[in-house]
């Protein structure tokens, strides 16, 4: 098993189904001669072409609009959008055309349409290069929205999104490309040459999208996340001594409430974490859902921890970033509450 980062796993994926499928292409802005601004399609132009691997113009309603053509015609088509940031221009082809192909035409045609991009603060992008805009699509019924929080699943994840008939929006958080990070801006990078989930199969394997994972059991608390923040709350959980059950939930849409109601229903108190902004954002939609689900067992409210809700500062950025004490902050008020 080879060692890999979040980058090499992802461009392991690529390769994987490009070798497998003829049908996979992979194109965005920079993202076929240079292979990507974060080297995630690096090479692959050189291996399989111009006609699989290719540059497209800065436009990305463009770019979404050629992916859904190339989907209806039988294509599998992987479109790059080099920022989250800039996924909006393309929003109103998601929105009014991927993601309602299948529907409009009553099954007759689909839409195989992988659409990555990188998300998500902790590199000094400033407010055009750091935005975590996953809530915007969770609202778009026809789309499947993943975040992985590491290399293992990142490539099982993307190989899934590829092979899945439905069109799928796959954020990557850029803060994890090159190693695990705890939240802590003032550490050392650490890499995922020792970290169990830097281990990659270099051969295909897939992973469910719409499985969680509990990935640190606990009894006294749930605490719900999802990619970067996963491992913030496992540095918090660990520095506090706190038995804290934190579940990756790896899919957005859909999402694995068995999963996190089982936690929660034997917890009983129970965080969610997200690092968008805090007004409407997707842990609001997991708080409503896990109220429904487990009213009964809860024990204290339900408590958010979250982005605050302005443009991700510059200057700022680790005032507005979860961090480490936040979670901690978090944990022990739903403990004594």
């Amino acid at each position: 098993m080879a060692k890999m980062n979040m980058i090499q796993a992802l461009n392991s994926a690529l390769d994987n189904m490009m070798e497998k499928d003829p049908n996979v292409v992979s194109f965005g802005e920079d993202a076929g001669y240079f292979g990507g601004v974060f080297r995630v399609t690096a090479g692959l132009q050189e291996k399989y072409g111009l006609d699989r691997s290719f540059d497209a113009p800065i436009n990305e309603a463009a770019i979404v609009a050629m992916a859904i053509g190339m989907g209806v015609k039988g294509m599998r088509p992987v479109a790059e959008i080099q920022f989250a940031d800039y996924i909006f221009p393309g929003l109103d082809q998601i929105v009014s055309e991927l993601s309602r192909i299948r529907y409009r035409t009553a099954g007759q045609f689909t839409t195989p349409v992988t659409i990555r991009t990188p998300c998500g603060g902790g590199i000094r992008g400033g407010q055009t290069h750091s935005m975590s805009p996953e809530a915007f699509f969770t609202q778009i019924p026809g789309v499947q929205v993943v975040m992985p929080s590491n290399p293992y699943d990142a490539k099982g994840l993307l190989i899934s999104a590829i092979e899945s008939d439905d069109p799928v929006i796959f954020f990557e958080p850029k803060r994890l490309y090159n190693g695990p990070f705890d939240g802590d801006p003032g550490k050392a990078l650490e890499t995922w040459g020792k970290h169990p989930k830097g281990e990659v199969p270099e051969e295909h394997y897939s992973l469910p999208i719409g499985k969680a994972e509990v990935v640190r059991e606990g009894n006294d608390v749930s605490i719900i996340t999802y990619g970067t923040l996963v491992h913030v709350a496992l540095a918090a959980a660990e520095r506090e001594g706190i038995d804290a059950e934190i579940i990756d939930l790896k899919t957005l849409v859909p999402y694995d409430i068995e999963t996190i109601a089982k936690s929660v229903n034997k917890t009983g108190r129970c965080i969610v974490a997200q690092e968008a902004p805090r007004t409407s954002g997707f842990g609001a939609e997991l708080a409503a859902q896990i109220q429904e689900e487990c009213f009964y067992a809860l024990e204290t409210p339900i408590y958010r921890i979250a982005g605050w809700d302005t443009p991700y500062p510059h200057a700022h950025e680790w005032a507005y970033f979860p961090g480490l004490t936040r979670f901690t902050t978090a944990m022990r008020e739903v403990l004594e509450a």
